[in-house]
């Protein structure tokens, strides 16, 4: 049984290069050309030695899986980079199993466009299946995807959360463990609070979002507003969702730009939007005076790093939550509930990173030497 692993983005992270050279043993990556899945893909090699703390290759716990096939279903937000980056540890994962003669294939699937309903459809039709060990859902929207995980874990199936949102016990949902980030709130505050101590604690703010009802967008900003309120210098002047687009980012920048000429910052809350803001604020000349935060791993935003366009960008450890994300179904799937063996929300990292970073981190991320 084939690998059912599908791409509908231009994968631009050289770093999966790895992925095709560790994993061609094991399993292949099927393109499917279809209205769910499209795409090619581009690679380059990629060498694990660095110093930054965004990559760190990881090995299998000493649990001894109970069978020696599993089959999972997983469903993320949007396509885009962000979760090909997390594609690169669960093939890791998957390959270190394929090793020890543990066989997992898993379908990895999203649609061009958030959409909570779609994404409802989809764990529906995968529940409808019975073919899955576990469904993984990174929750596009926590009031309207909650109820369908309560809906159908009561029919029997095993579900769990994974990659950037979560929808907890806080919110009455019954998924037996969430593996990503679990401190959106804190890198929201963190960026924030680097974005004031650059200002001087006084000026002007806008805010990039992403996608309403996203819980990791949603508590960046939330933690950003927390941090903002603390300063009487510093003022909040606009918020705008940009659906993850680096597009529609680009041109709310451009509307910030012209509505507030006194505009002294900007925080992203999404790996799109420091992107588009980037590119709004350099063209207008402004790059180092209209001062940029943002999130993640965007070959584009760490050139903009580099250049000093972004002042400053907060990554997360993508491939450490694929990785995880593959382990801990193999539990769930077993049986196994979160405990000694894996807990029910994993603690993974973000580490914000400067323009002294920027070289290193093109080279390690994307084998750039300029």
């Amino acid at each position: 049984m084939s690998k059912k692993y599908t791409y509908k983005h231009l994968l631009n992270l050289t770093i999966l290069a790895f992925v095709l050279v560790i994993s061609s043993c094991s399993s292949k990556l099927s393109k499917n050309q279809n209205d769910e899945n499209k795409g090619s893909s581009q690679f380059k090699e990629f060498d694990f030695s660095t110093n930054y703390n965004v990559i760190n290759k990881d090995s299998l716990d000493s649990y001894k899986p109970q069978k020696t096939d599993y089959n999972f279903y997983f469903t993320y937000k949007i396509v885009h980079a962000w979760w090909d980056a997390v594609a690169l540890g669960m093939e890791d994962a998957v390959r270190q199993y394929e090793a020890k003669g543990i066989h997992i294939t898993y379908d990895y699937r999203a649609p061009e466009e958030m959409s909570a309903k779609d994404q409802v459809k989809r764990i529906k039709k995968a529940a409808s299946l019975n073919e899955y060990d576990v469904i993984g859902v990174d929750v596009a929207d926590v009031d309207i995807v909650t109820p369908v995980i309560n809906e159908i874990i009561d029919q029997g199936h095993k579900v769990m959360t994974f990659s950037s949102s979560d929808s907890g016990k806080e919110n009455g949902c019954k998924r037996i463990a969430y593996v990503g980030n679990t401190h959106n709130f804190k890198d929201g505050e963190d960026l924030a609070e680097a974005l004031c101590k650059t200002l001087n604690y006084k000026g002007q703010i806008a805010m990039l979002v992403g996608n309403e009802g996203a819980p990791c967008h949603e508590d960046r900003a939330l933690g950003a507003r927390k941090v903002f309120a603390k300063y009487e210098g510093i003022e909040l002047v606009d918020v705008k969702y940009d659906e993850d687009s680096d597009v529609k980012a680009y041109n709310f920048t451009k509307e910030f730009l012209k509505n507030y000429p006194e505009l002294d910052g900007i925080i992203c809350c999404n790996m799109s939007n420091p992107v588009g803001a980037g590119r709004a604020v350099e063209e207008a000349g402004k790059a180092g005076k209209v001062i940029i935060v943002g999130m993640d791993h965007d070959e584009r935003a760490i050139r903009y790093l580099r250049d000093g366009v972004i002042y400053a960008l907060a990554l997360q450890d993508c491939y450490k939550i694929g990785f995880d994300t593959i382990t801990t179904a193999v539990k769930i799937a077993d049986g196994v509930l979160p405990g000694s063996l894996y807990p029910e929300k994993t603690e993974e990292s973000t580490t914000v990173f400067y323009q002294k970073d920027a070289a290193g981190l093109l080279r390690s991320l994307y084998g750039l030497i300029e």
